[in-house]
């Protein structure tokens, strides 16, 4: 089993590589700390200290912000806990994860006018007839063809089919009709097809 070790040149320079990364953890930690450096760091720090004396060469150390310890009140100021009791939330219902612009103001509601009368009539059923063609030459009278579901229809003008619709008038591409119970005309176009 091979551990890599067979280039002591690279071996060396990972080695160093993992010291200085391990070092600038330890100065990233030891800087982030805002309170006083703990008793191990002093430790160190003074251990760096006295080797660099015995070498005649001086440390810089990185001191941060001190703060004291007198300004760190551990007492609990119930006065200020109650006004934050009393605040509520109100939210305007938008999704506040969701960028999108506000929604418009919601309109007042119109009281609506109120017609005392009576109704209008329904309007009547459409006829359920189709007109699908016509026959007839230009001297004599035409006759068309209608259908109503599978029944199917031939007439011509002024007469009665399905003892309810009256052919009123044949034109070239539609037909009028007569629903004579509830007298309501409708044009039916040439369906196409």
């Amino acid at each position: 089993m091979k551990l890599g070790t067979e280039n002591k040149t690279k071996t060396a320079i990972a080695a160093g590589l993992l010291l200085v990364a391990g070092l600038a953890v330890y100065n990233w930690l030891s800087s982030s700390n805002d309170s006083a450096p703990s008793p191990a760091a002093t430790k160190v720090a003074s251990a760096a200290n006295s080797a660099a004396k015995t070498l005649g060469k001086p440390v810089a150390r990185k001191t941060g912000p001190v703060v004291l310890a007198q300004s760190l009140d551990p007492t609990l100021r119930v006065d200020l806990l109650k006004t934050s009791e009393n605040l509520t939330y109100k939210g305007s219902g938008r999704d506040i994860f969701q960028n999108q612009p506000e929604p418009p103001p919601i309109p007042k509601e119109v009281q609506p006018v109120i017609n005392t009368g009576p109704p209008p009539p329904p309007p009547p059923p459409p006829i359920p007839l189709k007109f699908y063609g016509f026959t007839g030459n230009k001297s004599g009278p035409k006759q068309v063809f209608l259908s109503k579901g599978d029944d199917i229809f031939i007439a011509n003008e002024g007469q009665i089919i399905d003892r309810r619709y009256k052919i009123i008038k044949i034109g070239p591409n539609s037909v009028e009709v007569e629903d004579v119970l509830t007298n309501n005309r409708q044009t039916l176009p040439l369906a196409a097809g």
